[in-house]
C-alpha cells in the first residue's frame, strides 16, 4: 500500500493511494499513521478494508488538497552521513568504515511540496535527495540485517536539507546544520515493503530550477538499508514511526566547483523510483 496524509498542517487525515489519481479515505478506521498505528499492526488491519472499498468504488480523486508527510511526527529522525562513496569523495571526507550517525530534529518533517525556508544567519543551504526508512516495530539489538526486514514499515522519499555553514563552520555539530524548520520534506507517500521489489536498486534524481544536480541509485549505497537498521539498533532503541535518512548520492551544492547553494525563489524537484515526486519552493528567512 501507499500511505498518505492529506490536509492542512496539524489537521492531516490518513488515506491510501489507489492508482495514480485516486485514494481511499481511512480516517474512520485509524486516527493517524503514527506510532500506535505502526506498533499495532495497522497496515495489515486496514489492508482488506482498503481493497474492499476500492472494489466498491469508494474512491476519491485528488483535487489539489495539500499533501502532508505520510506519517505523523516521529519520535526521532536518525541520519546516516556519507553513505554514498562518490558523495564522500566530493565532500573531501574519507570513506566511512562503519555508518556515521547523527540526529535531526523531528519537527523538521514537513509535507513533500511545502516551502523550504532558509534559516536566519545561514547562507549555504544545500539539497540532498535520500531514501527514508520508517520503522514499524520497536527495534533494539537486532541479531542480523536480515532480521531488520521485519522491522521496516516502509520506504519514503525525503529531502535532507542542510545548512552547511552551521554544519561545518559552527563547532562541528552536524545537528545544527540539519534541524532548521522545514528541513525534512517527506512523501508524497510511504510505500509498504511489498510495493518495492528491490529497495537496493531505485533510481534517484534532484533538480534545482529545472537543472539536474543529483543522479544516483540506492544500488551505490555503502551500507544498505537493512544493514543500517541492524547497525543503528545496537546503539539506540528505534520506536515505531521513527525515520532513518539513509544518505545522499553525489551532486550536492557543497561539492560543486565553485559551490552553489539555494537562494530565495529556487525550486527543487526530487524523485525516487516507486516513491513519487516532490517539489519545494525556497522562501526567505523569517
Amino acid at each position: 500500500m501507499r500511505l498518505m496524509r492529506l490536509g492542512e498542517p496539524g489537521m492531516e487525515r490518513p488515506v491510501v493511494r489507489v492508482g495514480d489519481d485516486a485514494y481511499v479515505d481511512v480516517s474512520d478506521l485509524v486516527p493517524d499513521f503514527d506510532a500506535a498505528f505502526f506498533a499495532g499492526g495497522g497496515v495489515e488491519r486496514i489492508r482488506a478494508a482498503v481493497a474492499g472499498r476500492a472494489r466498491d468504488g469508494e474512491v476519491r480523486a485528488f483535487a489539489g488538497e495539500r499533501i502532508g508527510a505520510p506519517f505523523a511526527r516521529p519520535h526521532q529522525v536518525v541520519c546516516v552521513g556519507l553513505n554514498y562513496r562518490d558523495h564522500a569523495l566530493e565532500s573531501g571526507m574519507p570513506i566511512p568504515g562503519e555508518p556515521i550517525l547523527f540526529s535531526k530534529s523531528p519537527n523538521t518533517v514537513v509535507g513533500p511540496d511545502d516551502d523550504v525556508r532558509l534559516p536566519r544567519g545561514g547562507d549555504k543551504t544545500d539539497w540532498e535527495v535520500e531514501l527514508g526508512i520508517v520503522i514499524g516495530t520497536r527495534t533494539q539489538y537486532l541479531d542480523s540485517p536480515d532480521q531488520a526486514r521485519a522491522h521496516v514499515a516502509g520506504w519514503v522519499l525525503v529531502n535532507d536539507v542542510s545548512e552547511r555553514s552551521f554544519q561545518l563552520e559552527r563547532g562541528g555539530q552536524w545537528l545544527k546544520g540539519k534541524s532548521a524548520e522545514t528541513f525534512n520534506p517527506a512523501g508524497p507517500w510511504l510505500a509498504t515493503p511489498d510495493e518495492i521489489a528491490d529497495v537496493g536498486a531505485l533510481a534517484m534524481t534532484l533538480d534545482v530550477n529545472g537543472e539536474r544536480r543529483q543522479t544516483g541509485s540506492t544500488a551505490t549505497m555503502i551500507f544498505d538499508p537493512f544493514t543500517l537498521v541492524h547497525y543503528i539498533s545496537q546503539f539506540m532503541v528505534l520506536e515505531p514511526g521513527d525515520l532513518i535518512n539513509t544518505g545522499t548520492p553525489p551532486g550536492v551544492g557543497m561539492g560543486m566547483t565553485p559551490p552553489r547553494y539555494l537562494r530565495e525563489g529556487d525550486v527543487m524537484t526530487l524523485e525516487i523510483e516507486g516513491l513519487g515526486r516532490q517539489t519545494q519552493r525556497v522562501v526567505g528567512a523569517r
